[in-house]
Formats: structure tokens, sequence, C-alpha cells
């Protein structure tokens, strides 16, 4: 007879990833934009970014990693790669949105749609160098926020 055990828990989604054409511009597009700190560099296959030091934002260079890759004294990560235009979502607190509006003219990144949404949430969408769809949103757009 197979006992039944209980779902373990998770603490949140610590890592995501983006597959970026050009490491470097994305690079700079993520540090000037966010203020994203650097904590890994590995030039031109990767980079890992503190996002608020909570999450993890990695950005790989497309086709550098669908190999898999031996790490000393750690293992091998598996082979894993990305196409398309991805989205991301980043959260803000409702007073900073109109700070974010003006934050991102001043750095030449247009907003293509503005949302708001019916629990009173607000969500503001952009693309970085690649044409991923990004999204900063604040409190209201989910039930769980």
């Amino acid at each position: 007879m197979n006992q039944i055990i209980a779902r373990p828990q998770l603490e949140g989604v610590l890592e995501t990833s983006l597959y970026v054409s050009n490491l470097e511009t994305s690079l700079q597009f993520y540090r000037e934009v966010f203020g994203f700190e650097a904590l890994y560099l590995e030039p031109p296959r990767m980079a890992a970014l503190s996002v608020e030091e909570k999450q993890i934002l990695l950005l790989f260079l497309k086709g550098a990693s669908a190999q898999s890759v031996e790490v000393p004294d750690a293992g091998t990560v598996p082979g894993h790669d990305g196409a398309g235009k991805l989205h991301l979502a980043f959260a803000i607190a409702l007073q900073d949105l109109a700070y974010w509006r003006s934050w991102l003219e001043q750095h030449h990144t247009p907003i293509e749609a503005e949302m708001h949404w019916g629990r009173g949430g607000h969500s503001l969408y952009f693309r970085d160098p690649d044409g991923h769809l990004l999204e900063l949103l604040t409190p209201g757009v989910w039930a769980i926020r």
C-alpha cells in the first residue's frame, strides 16, 4: 500500500530567464532601467542579475546554453534555450506608478500599453532590447497582491 504524503511547500519563484541576442546590450538595459546588480557574469553565455535582493533574473545569450554545462565542484546544468518575445512582470507600489512613467520616458523606453484592472491595479507594458514584453504592475492586478 502506498502512503500518501503531503506536498512539500514552495517558497516562491527564485529565478526566471530571458534569452537575448546581445548580452552586453541587455545587461546595460537592465542595469540602467531597473538598477539590477550583476551577481554573476559569464560572458558571452549568461549573466545573473539581482532583483531587489529577492529574486534572480538570468539573461542567456540565445543558443549559448542549449548544451549541458559542467560546473566544477557542483555538477551539470542541463541544456535549455528559448525563443520568441517572452513576458515578465515586476511588482511596484501604486504610489510609484507616475514616477515609473517618467523614469521610462527618461530612459527612452516607450510605454506600449497601460491597463487599469477591475480590482484597482495598474499595469505598464514596454519592451526590452530583444522585444520581450515587460510589465510593471501594482497591487490589485491579482488577488494575491
